[in-house]
Formats: structure tokens, C-alpha cells, sequence
């Protein structure tokens, strides 16, 4: 008897010390309820994975395209952003490639990334990252093009349907009445919708009075000038060179199609508008070969975006203002204002910011 009673009490001695290490034990999935302040939450059943002070945050950017002068830019004002914020940057591009920006997008969360920042080439198919990311516990920052159909974390950008406003705006006050092309980015760029939809929040007033008819309205595969090319010399040729306007989706496409204008002459005598502010596009404001752009002041973006990944790695709290469809959740978003860029501004914004050099901007001028 006594045996069994001394066998009894080391069982009960094991016990106890069994729950005590059990509830010693730290919590390895944090709670994913510090979500976004003042904004409703999104995904709340994921696990985030929030590192502790002392861990160095990494960033994964994973963009579209290095083919544009303004993507080269985003990069390293994102880079200098986040690495002056004690921060750590993975870079990837997929050249347009959806398949592989997917696969990118996976090989920077099996790396153990904190947050995944995207410039989604598809609007549509990077939906599946969103969901793979969350999987992982990793929240995702929608950088200028927003990515639809998914519980985005948050989205920055600037407002791209005032951008299309900006340019509408300002080619109906040279041409009020006559035959407008409208060339369009790519369609699986979300972005391009928007565009689109600025640009005929003011144009469609003065189509339905009458003053102002689209013979050529077509979308650009890949924002490849070369595609907007063929579709300028297809309007010109449609239209027996009868055009009185042209509006870009943005400065790489209206190059395009002022090529396409120059070969019959007609460059510099039909406004054409564009938007991001290229050194090209700006060296041909001047020349009077592009009448305006539009400018979005990419490190106000890369800094802000930079900041706002940091704070949602660290699950800290974002307030904003203002909530997008992106056709399956209302997205958290911040957007800033453009600015709209010709002749008579062009060395008070995009020179005195540094953006363009007054040297490089007036070349050959």
C-alpha cells in the first residue's frame, strides 16, 4: 500500500509540473486584431506574424516592370525609404510576366518576409498572392495599382481617376469641339480603368451635347509604346488624319503615338496629353510636340508607402480616411493628389523638385 501511495503522488507531482510548463509557454501566433484603426478589419481570421523590437523588418517589393523610367525611380525612393526607416528591402521584377511575378511574390514568403508590398502587372490573377501572403501570417500593401478582387491590407496611390480629369481637363480647353483618339493603358491594369474613367468623367458632358466625338478609343497590351504606335497610325488612317486631340493613358504611350503623328506631320499640331512625368514627355512639352503630363511626386509615394509597411509589420494602427471596392472587400486607401504639368509650370514643379534637371528637361532646346 504504501508503494502505490508513493507511486500515486509522483503521478500527481508530474501532472502539476506539466501544466505549469504548458502555461509558461509563449503565444507563437499573435492575435490579428490589431488591424487598421477607424477602418473596418479585413481578414480577421489570418494569423499575423508580428516580429518582436528587436527583429529588422524586410520588405518584399515585388513590381511589375523596370521597363519605364518612372518604375526605376519607385524603386530605389522605396529602397532609400525603407532602409532610412532601419528597415531591410527585397526587390523583384517580373517584366510583365504574371506567372512569374506570382512565383516571385511566393519566393519572397517562403523566405520569411514581414510584409509584402505589390505593383501587380494583373490586377486580377495577383488576387492569389493576397491570399497565399495571408496564409503565411504576412500582410500586403497594394503600391499605386490596386489589386482587385482581394482583402487587400491597405492600398497607396495617387488618385488615378483625377489624373484622366487632369487631362481632360486640360485638352478641352484647346479643343472644346472635334474628333478625339483615346488611347488607353493596359487592360489588366487597374490603374488604366481609372484613367479611363477621369478622362470621361469630363468628356462624356460635352460627347452627349454633341461638341466632341471618339472615332479611336483603344487599349494598349503591356503599356508597350510600340503597341500605341500601331493603334495611332490605325486611328490616322481611319480617320484620313482628321483627328483634333489626343489623350494618352500615360507619357511612354503618348511617345508612341506622336511617333505615329510625326510621320504625317501632325506633330505638335494636335494637343496631346499624358501623365508620370517622364524626362521624354517633359523634353517634349517643351519642344510643343506633347502639350501636358501629369505629375505624381514619387517620393511623397515611396516615402509614405514605406512608413505604412513598417507600421503594418510591427501591427500598429493606420488610420484612414477613405475605403475602395476592389470588387471583393472596401480597401483601406490613402491617395494624394497629382498635378497637372505644361509649358507654362513645367520649372516649378517637376525642376524645382528635382525630379527632371533644368539641363536635362530643356536638351537640344
Amino acid at each position: 500500500m504504501k508503494l502505490t501511495f508513493l507511486k500515486v503522488t509522483l503521478l500527481m507531482c508530474m501532472l502539476v509540473l506539466i501544466q505549469f510548463a504548458t502555461a509558461c509557454e509563449p503565444d507563437k501566433h499573435p492575435s490579428s486584431n490589431q488591424n487598421l484603426n477607424g477602418v473596418s478589419s479585413v481578414n480577421k481570421e489570418t494569423k499575423v506574424n508580428v516580429p518582436s523590437e528587436d527583429d529588422k523588418i524586410v520588405i518584399g517589393f515585388s513590381m511589375d516592370t523596370l521597363a519605364e523610367d518612372r518604375w526605376l525611380r519607385d524603386r530605389e525612393l522605396f529602397r532609400e525609404a525603407v532602409e532610412a526607416l532601419g528597415a531591410e528591402v527585397k526587390i523583384f521584377a517580373s517584366k510583365g510576366d504574371d506567372a512569374l511575378q506570382i512565383l516571385q511574390a511566393e519566393t519572397l514568403i517562403n523566405e520569411g518576409i514581414d510584409i509584402l508590398v505589390i505593383v501587380p502587372h494583373n490586377a486580377e490573377s495577383t488576387a492569389m498572392i493576397v491570399k497565399k501572403a495571408h496564409s503565411a501570417g504576412i500582410k500586403v500593401l497594394s503600391y499605386d495599382r490596386l489589386v482587385r478582387n482581394s482583402e487587400i491590407d491597405l492600398y497607396v496611390s495617387y488618385d488615378n481617376e483625377m489624373v484622366g480629369e487632369l487631362q481632360a481637363n486640360a485638352i478641352t480647353k484647346q479643343v472644346p469641339k472635334g474628333k478625339y483618339v483615346y488611347i488607353g493603358g493596359a487592360e489588366t491594369d487597374y490603374n488604366a480603368h481609372l484613367f479611363k474613367k477621369g478622362v470621361f468623367n469630363v468628356l462624356q458632358p460635352l460627347i452627349d451635347k454633341g461638341d466632341i466625338t471618339i472615332v479611336y478609343d483603344q487599349w494598349t497590351k503591356d503599356w508597350f509604346p510600340e503597341n500605341a504606335y500601331a493603334s495611332m497610325v490605325e486611328a490616322l488612317k481611319a480617320n484620313n488624319n482628321e483627328v483634333n486631340a489626343l489623350i494618352s493613358a500615360n507619357d511612354a504611350t503618348a511617345g508612341g503615338a506622336i511617333q505615329a503623328l510625326s510621320e504625317q506631320g501632325l506633330a505638335g499640331k494636335i494637343p496631346v496629353a499624358g501623365q508620370d512625368a517622364d524626362l521624354a514627355a517633359a523634353q517634349r512639352i517643351v519642344k510643343g510636340t506633347q502639350t501636358m503630363t501629369v505629375y505624381k511626386p514619387l517620393k511623397e509615394l515611396a516615402d509614405l508607402a514605406a512608413e505604412l509597411a513598417v507600421k503594418l509589420a510591427k501591427g500598429e494602427e493606420i488610420t484612414v480616411e477613405r475605403m475602395i471596392n476592389n470588387g471583393k472587400s472596401e480597401v483601406p486607401s490613402i491617395l494624394l493628389s497629382p498635378i497637372a504639368v505644361d509649358l507654362e509650370n513645367i520649372d516649378d514643379t517637376i525642376i524645382a523638385d528635382g525630379f527632371h534637371s533644368r539641363q536635362e528637361v530643356y536638351e537640344g532646346k
